[in-house]
């Protein structure tokens, strides 16, 4: 007798009482009775379902004041950005200088050095359209790429800021990254998109439509952007979260140098890691100074490619006497006080040493930018 038919016989009523069967559900089937024992059938589907165990929700930790205030100047900094438009950042006076593509890396530096500027937007007047930014960096790759190539130095003074492409390629680096922003641009949305490309600068490109041409009206650097929020927001007052406490900054495989260190071989590991500064410390790692890729400009300005084959002492000792030297900071300062120093002085990167000024770590404007901006909106958008 097969096991439907056993359960059908045993269900059946006694002669003379009427009969209580009902069509039997599929839940009413997981059990059935053998022999006064209770067999339990379980379906492979029983066996693929998950189990949830729920666990209690661990309270959420409360937030201390130093937390509360943080959270609050940053806010009040993004309100700030999001209500400015690019344009407000520049100074009431100031100077362009504008350079054309066809002009030699020689007569730019010239050019650079005479008017005392780092970099400048590159004009292409066969076009009349904005063609990118001139940096440092570009002479970087210049000095590596004659230090590679010993027999076309002589050809040096032809090179064209053309021709930058090309020796960007054969070193295989990145050509430097530049994003442009209209000046009536809201402020906060230029730097999310600066943010995206790494670019340092910002060149703020408008469109006449009298001519129906683009125009370079200035650049803004990271600087300009952070001084601007230091003098217009007081609540950076209350970043006061110590950079120990927000990881914020540069610690592990940071590029060194000694005094004995060669120029050219600084300036290697500046095209490779794409930086911009070196510090000098010495063999216990105690910080002495920070060799700049401004400093390559005071050395090329001679016109003796044969004086990068100095010392990194003997090219600090040579730089002007106005220079401002090096800014510091530890892992107790928070950027309320960084800030502080931004209002005060023109500040491009902090070395972060301890009470005995050994090398702790960099904190670049890069990183303060990042922070401000990206800092808790993951959160606050979950």
């Amino acid at each position: 007798m097969t096991e439907n038919a056993e359960a059908t016989r045993m269900s059946t009523p006694p002669e003379g009482q009427p009969s209580t069967n009902h069509p039997a559900s599929p839940a009413a089937t997981a059990h059935t009775t053998h022999h006064g024992h209770e067999g339990t059938f379980v379906r492979p589907s029983d066996l693929l379902r998950p189990r949830t165990v729920s666990r209690p929700k661990a309270p959420p930790k409360p937030e201390r004041p130093i937390d509360r205030d943080e959270r609050t100047g940053l806010k009040a900094i993004r309100d700030f950005l999001r209500v400015r438009n690019c344009y407000e950042v520049l100074p009431l006076s100031f100077r362009l200088i504008e350079l054309d593509v066809g002009l030699t890396v020689k007569e730019s530096l010239n050019i650079m050095v005479q008017c005392n500027i780092v970099s400048a937007p590159l004009w292409d007047s066969t076009t009349s359209t904005y063609a990118g930014l001139l940096t440092v960096n570009d002479y970087l790759n210049v000095v590596r790429y004659y230090n590679l190539h010993a027999d076309k130095l002589k050809d040096v003074d032809k090179l064209l800021l053309t021709d930058l492409k090309e020796v960007e390629k054969f070193l295989n680096v990145k050509p430097p990254e530049t994003v442009s922003a209209s000046p009536e641009t809201v402020l906060y949305d230029a730097l999310r998109k600066q943010l995206l490309s790494r670019a340092r600068r910002i060149p703020l490109v408008s469109y006449d439509s009298d001519t129906q041409r683009t125009m370079v009206v200035s650049v803004i650097t990271q600087y300009r952007i952070l001084k601007f929020i230091a003098m217009n927001v007081k609540e950076t007052e209350m970043l006061r979260k110590p950079l120990e406490m927000i990881k914020l900054g540069t610690y592990g495989n940071i590029v060194r140098c000694s005094m004995d260190t060669t120029v050219l071989d600084v300036i290697d590991e500046m095209v490779v890691k794409n930086i911009s500064s070196v510090p000098v410390v010495t063999t216990e790692g105690v910080l002495l100074n920070v060799f700049e890729a401004v400093d390559v400009i005071e050395i090329l300005k001679t016109g003796d490619y044969g004086n990068l084959t100095w010392t990194v002492g003997k090219a600090l000792a040579a730089r002007s006497p106005t220079h401002p030297g090096i800014y510091c900071c530890s892992l107790e300062d928070g950027l309320d006080t960084i800030f502080d120093t931004i209002r005060k002085s023109r500040v491009h990167r902090l070395m972060i040493v301890d009470e005995n000024n050994y090398l702790k770590g960099v904190l670049s404007l890069g990183d303060i930018l990042h922070y401000i901006l990206v800092e808790g909106q993951e959160d606050a958008q979950s």
